[in-house]
């Protein structure tokens, strides 16, 4: 059972933090949780690799599963 989500944007532009509450809900419905249940941080890359230059966005996440016994 999947419990929560939590995920990690890094992009120089577009800005995120605008789209995050849509991003949520999305995310929430698609993986059936309640969006209270799904993280989601954006941040830079401070200028730094590929992702600095804007040649590219990357994300990260994690997920918390409840196995049964």
């Amino acid at each position: 059972r999947l419990v929560n989500v939590d995920a990690s944007l890094i992009a120089q532009a577009p800005k995120l933090m605008p789209h995050v509450q849509a991003m949520k809900a999305n995310i929430a419905t698609a993986l059936g949780l309640d969006p209270k249940k799904v993280g989601i941080k954006a941040t830079t890359n401070e200028k730094m690799g590929f992702v600095g230059r804007e040649e590219g966005i990357a994300a990260m996440a994690v997920a918390s599963v409840d196995l049964p016994e």
